[in-house]
């Protein structure tokens, strides 16, 4: 391969993991990328697993095994079975060496190098393949993984160029993961509440937007649990700060244990004392009776004077959901009179009988029902 066509193959290999729209995405841009620039027909992407002494497979592209998925499971590799990653990433890179690429045959050693090549040369046999490059990936200055390129029996070996080449390969393969890293890292802190480690406000309003236009299409049930939890400005008056964070932080234990309880239900904290539980599939009983196991929970809570907490769900006769603003005023406005009526379960809108009062307070226009928390989806404009 000429010098302009590899230096297309390193831009298109970086510009595909750019792309990628997900970490597993992002793998297989680069497994790919790889096989395109070294004319493989085979390609997998590995990462070291130190603490379990093994090399996992993260993605394998290509002419596949009958044994070999897309992306695996559990193929892994004890990194005993193969000695050379100790030694190129150990002895001669502490050495003075470099993190360098290098090739196996399945007739055995490239260029007759004596080394520890056993597993690979079986598995080149019996996959019908007849030689590999490769590259380990060096990820702030530690071994993070191999990248591994193979070719079949009937095709030119890898040479010397082709390792050198392999090599930049991993290079650019790993700056795209540090990318990644940091991109997942900053989506992490994005959606995640700081103190009790749940989803924040904004998860809540992207999720929770989701979810009614789900509604809307496939008239997917939409629940949502909000609850405030009470007594905290005692707390935090009487005890301080600290003792009022270590509430927040075992209610959010409680709130992320029982919305486990539904799988898929997103544990969430708006801000303050105020909490959600967001459902969608599951029937609104089932996000009651949740609910009810929250509130219990909360009362035994060594802080704190338990929760306040209001449910609303499609499925409930609440009236037509269009948006998601007007379900979380429905919630809202069952978690103000749960709070106000001192319940100790939560209170259901759509359940409080003929002309429900928390129905008729989420949806009056009167300034003075306006939910306390504005809440409102990522296309509405601000209330004056």
């Amino acid at each position: 391969m000429g010098e302009d066509r590899r230096l297309t193959a390193v831009v298109e290999l970086a510009q595909g993991m750019a792309a990628a729209p997900t970490p597993r995405e992002s793998w297989r841009a680069a497994a790919l990328g790889a096989c395109h620039a070294l004319a493989g027909s085979f390609a997998a992407l590995s990462v070291w697993e130190r603490e379990l002494g093994r090399l996992k497979v993260l993605v394998n592209v290509g002419e596949r095994a009958a044994d070999e998925e897309e992306f695996p499971d559990g193929e892994a590799y004890p990194v005993h079975q193969f000695p050379e990653i100790a030694e190129f990433l150990h002895e001669r890179w502490a050495g003075g060496g470099g993190p360098n690429a290098w090739v196996e045959t399945a007739d055995g050693p490239e260029g007759g190098r004596a080394g520890y090549c056993h597993q690979r040369v079986a598995a080149l046999r019996r996959r019908g393949r007849g030689c590999c490059v490769v590259a380990p990936i060096v990820l702030h200055g530690r071994a993070w993984g191999e990248l591994y390129v193979a070719r079949p029996a009937a095709a030119p070996v890898f040479d010397r160029a082709d390792a050198d080449f392999a090599t930049v390969l991993a290079s650019v393969v790993a700056a795209g993961i540090a990318q990644v890293e940091r991109l997942e890292e900053a989506r992490r802190l994005a959606f995640t509440d700081a103190l009790t480690g749940l989803a924040n406000r904004r998860a809540v309003d992207v999720r929770l937007d989701e979810a009614i236009e789900r509604h809307r299409r496939e008239g997917a049930v939409v629940s949502l649990v909000v609850c405030d939890l009470n007594g905290l400005k005692y707390v935090n008056d009487t005890r301080g700060h600290a003792v009022g964070d270590r509430l927040l932080e075992r209610f959010g234990s409680v709130l992320s244990l029982c919305g486990a309880m539904l799988p898929g239900t997103l544990a969430a904290r708006l801000g303050g004392d105020e909490f959600c539980l967001l459902a969608v599939g599951p029937p609104a009983d089932a996000i009651v009776r949740i609910a009810d196991e929250l509130c219990r929970r909360a009362a035994e809570l060594e802080l704190g004077e338990g929760v306040a907490c209001g449910v609303a769900s499609t499925e409930d006769p609440i009236g037509p959901v269009r948006s998601a603003r007007r379900l979380f005023r429905l919630a809202d406005a069952a978690q103000y009179r749960a709070k106000a009526v001192r319940a100790a379960g939560p209170v259901v809108a759509g359940r409080q009988g003929p002309d429900d009062p928390v129905v008729r307070l989420a949806d009056a226009p009167s300034p003075v029902q306006r939910e306390r928390r504005r809440f409102r989806g990522r296309h509405e404009p601000p209330r004056p």
